[in-house]
């Protein structure tokens, strides 16, 4: 092995060592170091599972041969994890079966023993490109799906992924004895919001309204924009006085708001209807929020400015 003629200069990465040959690891990580990266080592590829969920690291370069797990096992394992880390083998075995097998178990490169230092960084800048193109997708991914989940004027989920939702909730008050509950809120007299106003204050006044939904659940509660200037809300662990309190205040909260944007101002009150499931009954999601949505009309057509379950 033979150090590089001129060092590269790179971001400090941090970058997992794990190799059974104490020899090796003393020259990686002072190497590594001077390179201005920060290293861990480990001759453990059990510690190295460890090691990476709290160390995280942007790289990970193993040897195959190790006593405890071998490094295509410890692979397979970080393959199974969501979070992805860039992996580089370096090992002394030549036969192309085995490096043919690294690869497909997801290795990100294959160095042969013995190795030069200079192409041992060379590598690791290709593979730090990678890594970072990998994480800026994931990120965009997840940027996506949170576009798509969610309603982008009042920040709530949109419809399209909640009855799964709630039935995973139904399943888990099921099996541990508990209560769902499902609220159906409708703005009353919208209409003249838009029709006295303007689209872009009625635009405001549903946003606000999302803010006081948001601000009185829980985190263990949910709640979307069913449509128009209707919500659904899903409060999960509750009881059926933990519901009526909950729907009284939010009704208050909305009729005490005085929505108000630059010279348009308006005072408005709300309806809800609710239903409560998922202890030793049969009834899906569909269910539930079909049986709050009725009960939402009752409440509409008793007066409005009520709550009705």
């Amino acid at each position: 092995m033979s150090g590089p003629k001129d060092k590269v200069k790179t971001e400090k990465k941090r970058i997992l060592v794990v190799e059974d040959d104490i020899a090796i690891i003393t020259i990686l990580a002072e190497a590594l170091t001077q390179e201005n990266h920060e290293v861990k080592t480990t001759q453990s590829a059990h510690e190295a599972l460890e090691l990476v969920k709290t160390f995280r690291p942007h790289l990970v370069i193993t040897d195959n041969d190790m006593p405890d797990m071998s490094g295509i096992e410890m692979l397979r394992h970080f393959r199974s994890q969501q979070n992805y880390v860039t992996v580089i083998f370096i090992s002394g075995r030549t036969d192309s079966q085995f490096v043919a097998e690294a690869l497909r178990a997801g290795a990100d490169d294959y160095i042969r023993k013995p190795f030069r230092m200079n192409e041992l960084f060379a590598r690791i800048e290709v593979a730090m490109r990678v890594n970072e193109v990998h994480s800026d997708l994931l990120d965009a991914n997840l940027r996506l799906q949170e576009m798509i989940d969610h309603d982008d004027l009042t920040g709530l989920y949109n419809m399209r992924s909640m009855y799964d939702k709630i039935d995973v909730e139904i399943k888990r008050a099921k099996r541990f004895g508990r209560h769902v509950a499902c609220v159906m809120l409708d703005m009353d007299k919208f209409k003249s919001v838009n029709d006295q106003h303007d689209h872009l204050f009625g635009s405001f006044v549903l946003k606000e309204v999302g803010e006081i939904i948001k601000n009185s659940m829980r985190d263990v509660d949910f709640a979307a924009r069913y449509g128009g200037d209707e919500f659904l809300i899903v409060l999960t662990e509750t009881t059926l006085e933990g519901v009526r309190i909950f729907s009284e205040r939010v009704r208050k909260s909305i009729e005490g708001q005085n929505f108000e944007l630059n010279k348009d101002k308006i005072r408005l009150t709300c309806s809800l209807g609710f239903s409560v499931g998922g202890t030793d009954d049969n009834r899906t999601a569909r269910d539930l929020v079909r049986e709050a949505d009725h009960a939402l009309y009752r409440a509409k057509h008793g007066g409005r400015n009520r709550i009705e379950g």
